[in-house]
């Protein structure tokens, strides 16, 4: 009996010891530190997020943070003069939008669809996340860079606080960390225009409900949400890197 209870003390031990060493590691990788880090030339900030997800400080196509970059369809690697369904890589149809009830006809997709209803010749594949040959960010830097997913801009907005604000003399969503690290991300606006005033950033999740649109960030200078795109529009690509936090 006496010996069992001794084992005890020296499993709660080390159990203790365990858990002490884990909550200090843990506390190094949200400590404040005065610079950034790098991954295959391309500059990135550690926001201490739960998921130790490090977030790029610049689009694809830019090399500053208040650059716009380039913008791409949705599962698109290369920026194009026009942006529409008739040259969309993953569609058949020039798409004619009805309001009511509020779809599109002669439209089918060849990639990334959920639904029989609308893909070519009663085509799925049931795939709601990017293959990485689709991946704008992974295509155009490499592979450990990639689009983020829609849990990943999710937790972005739930662990930082974000603001409207002017860098450099541009517009865009300033969010800031608990470890004081910030990341911005300029309003560029889209294929459309609005720059300056708007920012439309891709995830790399479908809208498994209605697969003509994907996920992605939207942002004005009072509102910043996540809401559905239609995948043939082109929007800027900010690049994640996942890495287990040391």
């Amino acid at each position: 009996m006496i010996t069992n209870l001794i084992n005890m003390k020296k499993v709660m031990k080390a159990v203790a010891a365990l858990m002490l060493m884990i909550t200090a590691v843990c506390t190094v990788g949200c400590v404040k530190d005065s610079g950034n880090s790098s991954y295959y030339g391309h500059e990135c900030v550690d926001l201490c997020l739960p998921s130790g997800t490090l977030w790029a400080t610049c689009n694809v196509g830019a090399d500053k943070p208040e650059g716009y970059g380039n913008y791409f369809a949705w599962g698109e690697i290369q920026p194009k003069e026009t942006y529409n369904w008739s040259n969309y890589k993953y569609s058949i149809g020039d798409g004619v939008w009805i309001p009511n009830p509020g779809v599109w006809e002669n439209l089918y997709l060849t990639k990334y669809c959920t639904l029989s209803s609308l893909g070519n010749n009663g085509f799925t594949d049931n795939q709601t996340t990017l293959f990485p040959e689709d991946d704008a960010a992974e295509a155009n830097w490499s592979r450990g860079w990639r689009m983020p997913t829609r849990e990943d801009w999710q937790e972005l907005l739930d662990n930082t606080t974000n603001i409207w604000t002017t860098q450099n003399g541009v517009n865009g969503r300033l969010f800031t960390a608990a470890n004081g690290k910030s990341l911005f991300l300029p309003a560029a606006g889209s294929s459309e225009g609005d720059e300056s005033t708007r920012g439309h950033y891709w995830s790399m999740s479908l809208n498994a409900g209605y697969p003509h649109y994907a996920m992605g960030l939207y942002f004005v200078s009072d509102d910043c949400v996540l809401i559905d795109e239609c995948r043939r529009d082109g929007f800027s690509v900010r690049p994640v890197h996942s890495v287990h936090v040391k």
